[in-house]
């Protein structure tokens, strides 16, 4: 059954991964550490000082960019929509495919990449890997969700409209974490008892992974018209460029998957026997596929 849901800033702005708008920003991780600090000017200028001399002018900058983030976060907080999609699926895995049954007529394929370097387990990864296989004649399941996050874009300057951007974005991921969540406890349910902190979640301590489209596990962006054909995303609002980029861009779209050894890791390097391998199994010219996965040859 599709869930399709409208979360308030409120709802998630909690589940933001600080870390990463900081990344963004080309300043350290570590200043996430930011969010923890009180609010007052004393607070804040004591966590500027316990960074070494030569790093408190940027400590500074970056207190000053929370500040206003936090500002932008209230001024968006009316009028900014962030909406949700999810469906389960019955889905067997075929060599490198998983083969998704969006209904009793129809299956939707989609080819996934393996790596070509052992991961630090000493194999050679695939998503696919983490769903059961069809020849064990047991039908397995796979979680397919998107996130998108629209707000007006009337501001005085580049700098605040490159600062609702990244909120935005940070959003979008915070409305996967907390999807991710509720699918794991209640929608899915394969972990209802899961008692984890928001600190736990950015730790990815939770059951089973939601790796994204354009993330490294799945570096292919044309996979969202796959994606589309399962889920719809005009319900929320998504568009899908020629290139299969996704409009609005604070938007997110991917896989869940439950198994309790599956986790994050990045497809790497591929050759171009991969690559012909992939393509036919795409049902696709090799000359169209190559510039979706141009950093990844």
């Amino acid at each position: 059954m599709l869930h399709r849901h409208c979360y308030r800033i409120s709802d998630i702005a909690d589940y933001i991964n600080w870390a990463y708008f900081f990344h963004a920003w080309g300043m350290p991780a570590r200043y996430s550490s930011l969010v923890e600090v009180h609010g007052c000017e004393a607070c804040r200028k004591a966590w500027t000082e316990t960074f070494p001399a030569a790093e408190q002018t940027q400590a500074q900058e970056a207190v000053r960019l929370f500040n206003d983030a936090q500002k932008m976060l209230s001024r968006i907080i009316a009028y900014t929509q962030v909406h949700t999609l999810f469906e389960l699926f019955p889905a067997n895995a075929d060599g490198d495919d998983i083969v998704i049954h969006k209904d009793a007529d129809t299956e939707v394929r989609l080819p996934m990449l393996r790596q070509q370097h052992p991961d630090k387990d000493g194999y050679c990864l695939c998503l696919s890997d983490f769903v059961l296989p069809a020849a064990s004649c047991k039908s397995d399941h796979i979680g397919v969700f998107a996130t998108s996050v629209t707000s007006p874009s009337d501001y005085k300057d580049n700098y605040e409209s490159l600062l609702a951007q990244t909120l935005c974005t940070r959003l979008a991921e915070a409305a996967a974490e907390r999807l991710h969540q509720e699918v794991r406890n209640t929608l899915w349910g394969y972990a209802p008892d899961e008692q984890l902190t928001i600190s736990d979640l950015h730790a990815e301590k939770f059951q089973g992974t939601r790796p994204a489209v354009g993330y490294p596990s799945l570096p292919d962006l044309s996979l969202n018209f796959l994606l589309d054909q399962l889920l719809d995303f005009s319900q929320i609002g998504i568009k899908l460029t020629e290139h299969g980029m996704m409009q609005p861009q604070a938007s997110v779209s991917g896989l869940m998957l439950a198994h309790p050894q599956s986790h994050y890791f990045s497809v790497g390097q591929i050759c171009e026997d991969q690559l012909t391998d992939y393509a036919q199994r795409r049902g696709m010219p090799v000359s169209v596929l190559r510039p979706y996965l141009a950093s990844s040859l």
